[in-house]
């Protein structure tokens, strides 16, 4: 644990008036929602009305919550308006009336889902929910790439089999927006194309029946922050208006579904996004699905809470293909009615969930071994590289031990001549750019800012190794760890309000929480642990060893203690005498209580934590300016151009922060070119500039074509494979012509050299995109006080 990070939580009360908006708000829900959960709880539980009210309005009213009017279609699914289908204008048009079309000819379809937890669901969705349409297995079946032998996205050889097997009409369903060459390939086969996802989007429209992507929508749309599950859900809901008499099962019986790959995608869950969570989540607890009852069963969960998926059926259904590469039994047991057939497969499921833990632990505890043998303290950045390394959990690795170390880590599995893996950053460093910066010893990488992946020959690791200390010291000469933050200061004496029931009923109005809306956290001050007793668990046929503390926790405010539980955490590693402690509010579906879970700790003894108060609004204008109300153009921090890197964020925040003006977001995305257009863009300036015999500089270049260095030495050396051979003189590029019989590079080689370039172009463009589109929410990873309006 990292006691030396600055704690930052607030001091100052919400003003009595919000509180009492608040408390008014959830008397009035209270009223209407007869049979909600979390009515019905509150209604039950034995506290104060003021104490629920006041601990909601705090930590509301701390995220930036001023507007009571818009509150109650939040909180509660029963007062948000959805969006229908049709926000998604005349793509979603154009792809129902190419289904409506299949249905009334008799057409074969074929969905091609994706093998993580948002692509396996959204095919189990359309797989049901097309079903009511199509009869399955004769006129509809599914394709899901195998994980371990082939990567996201359509393929030529998946396309050439469905082709060769008589299937007409192609559904997609969290993939395919960018697989241009493949959707060439698929009109070549006679095959037609909607698209159903929720990544980036290429730079234009290719040719194919419809593209349904919440990223062509405006930022501020209900639908733009949807995952791959609820655009598939979303088509689904468009047919069953289309064609009303059909279906046989309700719309509805989708929505548990839904909420399972809302959730374990970690999409910010805002607009429909939230909506749909909240209502599936309320599905999910009732589910009629045998497939999902068990795997509820197998990892002890009820289904009424994010984390029950978050913590239990993602990863469950994420092993799968993780483990076996292919996920294809994983959607027959989500969607099979065969109790038996279902108790096999969760069981399948469920091994493999354990043999990837097991795996994870094995490599956390050797990397944690290696580390544990040599002082990393002045090291900027960690690598590991080991030989059995297993591919697939690399990135899990990486993700716990970045955040444990405080630092960016890359780990490598050693195969061959080659080192492949994962890496993982933490906010405001943006490790892409990092990678980027390396290019020249790297055999491929692809990635975003917090997470990559690459390969690259082990003769070059202690060369990069090198290089990226360096590169991650010079942009982050001296980086502060990660503050401690809270959003509720809380006594003991209140969580023993009704055992700890009344303060998670209230903060339970919170939920679903994720990116953009993160559990609370509460700060419990000057507190004693007592009874402090160490577990060893030892479960499942892999022999999976876990330790935990239990304790409990007392200060002044009350005679009886509060119990806890801090997993992976030895009683040796907690201070002595009075603690602040950082936890969050949970409840024990094994021991049927409310506990904390500790995320830090430090003695009561250290400086006053620095106070929270006067956050930093971030007001999204990207879209236009609103007609009224505008604010005074020398009280706002107005950021027109695109930031391409988190250190321009950074600066940004700092800027915002030390000014104390608030933040407001117009500039406009960039419409940068497509790899081919780029490198036709780049041959015809080569040809040009040989042809007259002018020269041009590399910054030239790079802003014309908006490219890195990196990128333009790769683009010079495709030139220089194809016989346009550059010539630098005194900083100019002069291009002279060869021909390629007289050449002695390999077709394949030119091809490849191309190919490099339209793979940078492609990451530089998909980056790029990311921060056009990038939700204000982020700003919060550079520091909490940034608050999106």
């Amino acid at each position: 644990m990292d006691i030396e990070a600055a704690w930052q939580f607030p001091i100052e009360p919400p003003p009595v008036d919000w509180v009492a908006a608040v408390q008014s708000m959830l008397d009035r829900l209270d009223a209407v929602q007869v049979g909600n959960p979390k009515a019905t709880d509150l209604k039950e539980s034995r506290s104060p009305q003021g104490d629920r009210s006041r601990w909601l309005a705090q930590v509301l009213w701390e995220r930036g919550w001023r507007d009571p009017r818009t509150l109650a279609g939040w909180l509660s699914a029963e007062h948000y308006q959805p969006t229908g289908p049709e926000g998604f204008g005349s793509e979603m048009a154009q792809a129902i009336a190419r289904l409506v079309l299949a249905h009334e000819r008799g057409d074969r379809v074929a969905i091609w889902g994706d093998f993580d937890a948002d692509g396996v669901t959204a095919t189990a969705v359309l797989w049901d929910g097309l079903g009511q349409f199509f009869p399955r297995g004769d006129r509809l079946t599914y394709f899901v790439p195998d994980r371990l032998k082939e990567s996201h996205g359509l393929s030529r050889s998946g396309l050439a089999a469905l082709a060769a097997a008589g299937w007409q009409l192609i559904v997609t369903c969290d993939t395919g927006s960018t697989n241009l060459a493949e959707l060439a390939i698929a009109r070549d086969l006679g095959l037609e194309v909607i698209v159903t996802d929720h990544h980036s989007l290429p730079d234009q429209r290719p040719d194919l029946v419809a593209l349904v992507n919440p990223r062509a929508l405006p930022i501020d749309s209900p639908l733009a922050s949807l995952s791959g599950v609820a655009v598939a859900y979303k088509l689904v809901e468009a047919l069953y208006q289309a064609l009303p008499t059909v279906p046989q099962q309700p719309l509805a019986a989708l929505l548990d579904l839904v909420a399972i790959g809302l959730i374990a995608d970690l999409v910010e869950l805002r607009g429909d996004a939230r909506y749909l969570a909240q209502v599936g989540l309320q599905h999910l607890q009732k589910t009629d699905r045998p497939g999902l009852q068990l795997l509820l069963e197998r990892c002890k969960k009820t289904g009424d809470r994010p984390s029950d998926i978050a913590f239990g059926l993602g990863p469950r259904i994420n092993a799968a293909s993780r483990i076996y590469g292919d996920a294809h039994f994983c959607i027959e047991l989500l969607t099979s009615r065969d109790r038996d057939r279902c108790r096999q497969l969760a069981d399948q499921v469920e091994a493999a969930n354990s043999r990837r833990k097991a795996l994870q632990n094995d490599v956390l505890w050797r990397a944690r071994s290696r580390l544990a043998a040599a002082d990393w303290s002045t090291t900027a950045v960690i690598v590991l590289a080991e030989a059995g390394w297993p591919l697939g959990v690399l990135g899990l690795v990486a993700g716990q031990l970045a955040q444990e170390f405080n630092r960016p880590v890359v780990l490598l599995t050693l195969e061959g001549d080659m080192a492949k893996g994962s890496a993982r950053s933490l906010p405001g460093l943006d490790f892409y750019e990092v990678l980027k910066q390396q290019t020249h010893l790297l055999d491929r990488f692809g990635g975003h800012p917090l997470a990559a992946g690459l390969a690259l020959p082990v003769a070059n690791l202690d060369l990069f190794t090198q290089a990226l200390e360096r590169e991650v010291r010079q942009r982050c000469p001296a980086r502060s760890p990660q503050p401690i933050t809270a959003d509720l200061t809380v006594t003991v004496a209140d969580l023993l309000l009704d055992r700890g029931r009344a303060l998670f009923q209230a903060l339970k109005w919170l939920e679903p929480c994720g990116m953009g809306n993160p559990a609370p956290r509460l700060l419990i001050r000057q507190v004693r642990f007592q009874n402090l007793q160490v577990r060893r668990l030892h479960l499942g046929s892999q022999k999976l060893r876990y330790l935990h503390t239990r304790f409990e926790i007392q200060d002044d405010s009350a005679t009886e203690p509060f119990p806890g539980i801090w997993w992976d955490c030895l009683p040796e590693a907690i201070p002595k005498g009075s603690c602040d402690l950082v936890a969050e509010l949970d409840f024990n579906a094994r021991d049927k209580c409310y506990q904390l879970r500790p995320l830090a700790v430090r003695p009561a003894d250290r400086p006053l934590v620095r106070d929270l108060a006067g956050t930093i609004p971030v007001w999204d204008y990207r879209q236009g300016l609103p007609a009224a109300e505008l604010p005074s153009p020398t009280a706002m921090l107005w950021v027109d151009q695109c930031p391409t890197r988190w250190e321009d964020w950074q600066q940004i925040a700092r800027q915002a922060l030390d000014d104390q003006r608030p933040i407001a977001l117009t500039y406009q995305p960039i419409l940068e070119p497509s790899p081919d257009r780029t490198w036709q863009t780049l041959l015809g300036m080569a040809k040009y500039l040989s042809r007259t015999g002018q020269t041009v500089d590399r910054a030239v270049l790079s802003a014309r074509l908006a490219l890195s260095p990196q990128a333009i030495e790769l683009g010079l050396n495709a030139l220089a494979a194809i016989g346009l051979n550059p010539r630098e003189q005194d900083g100019h590029l002069r291009f002279q012509p060869q021909a390629l019989d007289a050449m002695e590079t390999e077709a394949t080689t030119r091809s490849r050299a191309i190919a490099q370039f339209w793979a940078i172009v492609q990451e530089e463009r998909f980056h790029h995109q990311y921060f056009a589109t990038m939700p204000p929410a982020a700003l919060q990873d550079l520091d909490p006080r940034l608050q999106p309006r």
